[in-house]
């Protein structure tokens, strides 16, 4: 009897310490960086930060499908705190008046720096390295969390790098295969 009652106790006492750990979290005060707008200024920061790159979320008001993943996977703890340790991570709207500075100092405005990128469609995720070149464009919302975490290790584990049978650079298509697959 005593026995049940602790482990009752503990489960009682741990319900609410796991319940927020799960609480979904705005990730524009949890997952995005604030940005002044200058992304030769973000490089510096990534770099000082020891962060892997810069991982842009190219976004604009009227996308159900960025509003899914920003209620879906960027406000998870879990994904915040992995994009945390290894990207400095920066929204920005494709469709945004407001005036940036790109990665190589040019002034132009958000939606030409989108332009610029060949942002087409949203949501588009992409990768940059400490030097402002991309490493991964990703048009379209991941399935969910697990794959957008996949993609986040893809960069930071530097897989684009590593060659597959045929001697070409692993994509990411093949990369999630081989996850699912439990290859790696």
């Amino acid at each position: 009897m005593i026995k049940r009652f602790t482990t009752f106790a503990i489960l009682l006492w741990l319900l609410p310490v796991m319940a927020q750990a799960a609480v979904p979290r705005d990730p524009y005060q949890y997952f995005f960086q604030q940005s002044l707008g200058d992304l030769t200024e973000e490089l510096d920061i990534a770099h000082d930060q020891g962060k892997q790159g810069i991982f842009i979320f190219f976004e604009m008001d009227e996308c159900p499908f960025c509003h899914r993943m920003k209620e879906t996977i960027l406000n998870q703890p879990d994904v915040q705190a992995f994009f945390a340790e290894r990207f400095h991570s920066l929204a920005i709207d494709i469709e945004g008046d407001i005036e940036i500075v790109d990665f190589t100092g040019n002034e132009m405005t958000q939606k030409a720096f989108a332009r610029q990128n060949r942002v087409r469609a949203t949501p588009l995720l992409m990768f940059f390295d400490l030097e402002g070149k991309p490493l991964l464009k990703y048009v379209g919302a991941p399935s969910g969390k697990q794959e957008f975490i996949w993609m986040g290790e893809f960069v930071a584990d530097k897989v684009y790098l590593q060659k597959d049978d045929t001697g070409r650079n692993i994509r990411f298509a093949r990369y999630k295969r081989m996850k699912k697959d439990g290859d790696l």
